[in-house]
Order: structure tokens, then C-alpha cells, then sequence
């Protein structure tokens, strides 16, 4: 059996980038609060996601378009969440996890 690693090491780098978004979301549900996070850098963040999502849209690479899509509706969870008042934070984060 002859192992591609480059797909290998692209499948890897992908799930790292969806999993690496996971923790920071659930922390702002958990906590109900985005205080110290940057509304700049996930702005910037959203931005090359949804780039690198329309890259592979254009290349039709669904390699780049699921795993990208993905971090971008993460990163537009988290921008939004900044960008909302406390109170607001706080009934989303409520409405997504009752019991925290």
C-alpha cells in the first residue's frame, strides 16, 4: 500500500484548523463573555477564510472549500459574538447551552 503524504499532511492541517476553533467557541458559550479576544483579528480571520473558501470554490479543490467554510463559520461565530453587547452575548450563549 503506497501512503500519500501529502494528503496525509493536508488532512492533518485541516482538522487542526476546524479543532483549533472548537475550544474558543465553547469558552465564549461556557463563560457567556469575550472579554480579552480582538474583534480586529477575527475580523482579519473571517476575511482569509472566506478568501481561502472562494480560492478553492474557483479551483474547485473541495480539499480547501470544507475545511475553510467551516473555520469561517466558526470565526464569524466568535466575530459576532465580540462584536455584540455583553447582554446579548449572554442570551446567545444561553439559548446554545442552557445548563452552563
Amino acid at each position: 500500500m503506497n501512503i500519500d503524504w501529502i494528503t496525509v499532511v493536508g488532512t492533518i492541517g485541516a482538522c487542526a484548523s476546524v479543532a483549533s476553533f472548537t475550544p474558543q467557541a465553547w469558552k465564549i458559550i461556557r463563560e457567556r463573555s469575550t472579554d480579552g479576544l480582538s474583534l480586529g483579528m477575527f475580523a482579519l480571520t473571517s476575511l482569509a477564510f472566506a478568501a481561502w473558501t472562494t480560492f478553492g470554490l474557483l479551483q474547485s479543490e473541495w480539499t480547501l472549500i470544507i475545511p475553510n467554510a467551516i473555520c469561517l463559520v466558526f470565526a464569524l461565530f466568535i466575530l459576532v459574538m465580540i462584536a455584540l453587547p455583553q447582554r446579548e452575548t449572554e442570551e446567545v450563549a444561553e439559548a446554545l447551552d442552557p445548563e452552563g
